[in-house]
């Protein structure tokens, strides 16, 4: 079974590039990401730009509606994306814990839906 990790995080509550937080912050994410992998559940994982560089789509009326921004003004924003294959929720939760965005935010755990394409 696949999860997908939405790691939510303050914008403003992250340690400023440069700084010793911000390495320690990286270095802690690393170690997260390195422990999956070595347990051979690791898909796929990668950080994402802030919200403000999103551009939200929607189509209303038969026309493409564009919003510079998120689709939802909220504190906590989507900051990355884990994906890891497991094989139970139990199991995701717990990989799902040593994300440090766990600490300071939340991570948001949601079972993939596997669509037959044949």
């Amino acid at each position: 079974m696949k999860y997908l990790f939405l790691l939510n995080t303050a914008e403003d509550g992250l340690p400023d590039p440069g700084t010793a937080e911000h390495a320690a912050m990286f270095q802690a994410y690393g170690a997260a990401v390195a422990a999956m992998a070595e347990a051979g559940v690791l898909v796929d994982c990668a950080p994402l730009e802030p919200a403000s560089t999103a551009t939200t789509v929607r189509v209303r009326g038969g026309g493409t509606v564009l919003t510079d921004g998120p689709a939802a003004e909220l504190r906590e924003q989507v900051g990355g994306y884990t994906l890891i294959e497991c094989p139970d929720l139990d199991q995701a939760l717990r990989w799902a814990a040593t994300i440090p965005a766990a600490l300071t935010g939340s991570v948001e755990v949601r079972p993939v839906i596997v669509v037959d394409r044949g």
